[in-house]
């Protein structure tokens, strides 16, 4: 009688512990590979812009857009200004679309995410709310941009053509800084 309690105990522990010593067996991704999510800081400093870069680009092509151009004055001493026209801008996977102060974005078609070179966010005028950097953006809601330095870039793994409508100067940026002219 002991002895079959003894092999029944052996035999219970055995098929407690087997599944914890799998799991403990499960492999990692391979430093490296596709499958593995860290990068190391040189691939980071060699691909991606910083933000003292962006800005400066960002600056220097709104300025070159705008052309230094001040509003027209009226007779009363005031300002005036004719209606901002619409431009449709098909933005491509890899490119970044940044705002100048007082630009207008609808997003019309594909996915896109909010981009800020500061940890200010995006108002969305339809929706209600202040879109920050990294959120995906809903289309055909209205984005109003209050500073230069943010925008809009494709998401990742977007596969639909990408159409924006824009009112006012804007910037788009491609992958390794170049302006695009649109």
């Amino acid at each position: 009688m002991r002895n079959k309690l003894i092999k029944v105990v052996l035999l219970g522990s055995v098929l407690l512990f087997s599944p914890i010593l799998s799991i403990t067996k499960a492999e990692a991704p391979t430093p490296g590979s596709s499958t593995d999510p860290v990068i190391t800081k040189s691939y980071f400093d060699q691909n991606t812009l910083s933000e003292a870069k962006v800005k400066e680009i960002v600056a220097s092509a709104i300025t070159a857009n705008t052309g230094g151009s001040q509003p027209n004055s009226g007779s009363n001493g005031g300002s005036t200004s004719s209606p901002a026209a619409i431009t449709v801008v098909q933005l491509k996977a890899g490119q970044t679309l940044f705002a100048s102060a007082g630009a207008e974005f609808i997003v019309r078609s594909g996915k896109v995410i909010a981009v800020s070179t500061d940890e200010n966010g995006i108002p969305d005028v339809t929706g209600g709310k202040d879109i920050a950097a990294g959120t995906e953006i809903a289309t055909n809601h209205l984005l109003i941009f209050p500073r230069d330095g943010r925008g809009i870039k494709p998401v990742p793994k977007n596969t639909a053509d990408i159409y924006v409508m824009v009112r006012g100067s804007y910037v788009l940026l491609n992958a390794d800084g170049s302006t695009t002219t649109p």
